[in-house]
């Protein structure tokens, strides 16, 4: 996760790492507050709604910015995404 330039293919990527569980919320919450003190990161493309979806991230760890499977799939939905549920057994 140690991306230059944030896009929203990258921010996809971040999210669908957390979905899978491939990153805790420590980190996905570190990752997000980095990237507004890294002066080498740029956000390219729409940067209202990349910047407004990683400072939700940033604070996913408090109470007010709780990261439901609704929230996560209206920021996958705004980056472009799909967010398809399958439930398969164990």
């Amino acid at each position: 996760m140690d991306e230059r330039v944030i896009t929203r293919e990258v921010l996809l990527n971040v999210l669908h790492g957390f979905i899978r569980h491939e990153i805790t919320l420590p980190v996905l919450v570190s990752w997000a507050e980095n990237t507004f003190v890294d002066e080498d990161i740029e956000i390219d493309g729409d940067f209202d709604l990349l910047d407004d979806i990683i400072m939700y991230l940033a604070a996913a760890d408090t109470r007010g910015f709780p990261l439901t499977w609704d929230v996560l799939r209206e920021f996958v939905e705004k980056l472009g995404g799909k967010m398809p549920v399958i439930v398969e057994p164990d």
